[in-house]
């Protein structure tokens, strides 16, 4: 058996904890300026808690947004939760890191996506997988969050600022 250095899930996990820093700060001291989120997640990932309607409309990926309206926030080691507003029904969301898709602040230009490849024979159990981390250009993300080639929507919270 050959020892190889896994460079895909060590970007994964550093840019997942990134992500996870980066919620932690919004917790304890908000959004700072004009950062704002677009996060897109896995809604069949088997951790991912959200209301049976809103599974049954996005019955693949889901982009939420977080900028004006958002609630109870909590980060913790694996995932984070937060309540947000979709028409004037506040849902709480369970989001483990392992889930996300892409994670986009368009203030700032950045984004991250996150790809699944397969590779036959990397797992022992047979579960033929990889994560590597693709950092993709800022525009082609935000095209990809403006018009997304699924069913799922982006989700405007700007009607419920407080």
């Amino acid at each position: 058996m050959s020892r190889t250095i896994d460079y895909g899930n060590l970007m994964h996990t550093a840019m997942r904890g990134l992500i996870r820093t980066v919620l932690s700060d919004v917790a304890a001291n908000g959004l700072p300026g004009q950062h704002h989120f677009f996060i897109t997640f896995d809604t069949l990932h088997p951790d991912v808690e959200l209301a049976d309607w809103l599974s049954d409309r996005y019955p693949g990926e889901m982009t939420v947004v977080m900028q004006h309206w958002y609630d109870n926030l909590e980060v913790g080691e694996d995932g984070f939760s937060v309540t947000l507003n979709f028409g004037d029904h506040p849902e709480p969301l369970y989001i483990p890191y392992d889930a996300i898709v892409t994670f986009v602040d368009p203030s700032v230009e950045f984004g991250l996506r996150f790809e699944t490849q397969s590779h036959e024979g990397d797992d022992e159990d047979g579960e033929a997988f990889a994560e590597e981390l693709d950092e993709a250009p800022m525009s082609e993300l935000l095209e990809e969050e403006s018009n997304p080639q699924r069913d799922a929507e982006v989700v405007s919270l700007d009607s419920f600022r407080k």
